[in-house]
């Protein structure tokens, strides 16, 4: 059971991040759409960073757990 979460978290924040964000209000000035255009595209690299940042995180957790399970697994005498 262990196991499955991180992989499920990993699988869930990547589906939550996929979509695309939407913008709450048109602007019509053409100075003003430029400005929330690259407002929403720092915004967008923002989280996407952020989102790769837990990703590596959730992995390296994940792959601790793997390397502790595996250790344990051989110190067990049969």
């Amino acid at each position: 059971m262990k196991r499955i979460v991180p992989i499920l978290l990993l699988a869930a924040l990547t589906a939550a991040f996929s979509s695309p964000a939407t913008a709450q209000h048109e602007n019509t000035s053409i100075g003003e759409n430029a400005r929330e255009a690259k407002k929403a595209e720092k915004d967008q690299q923002k989280a996407s960073k952020k989102l790769g940042k837990q990703q590596r995180k959730a992995m390296k957790k994940y792959q601790k757990a793997q390397r502790k399970a595996a250790k344990q697994q051989q110190r067990r005498p049969k």
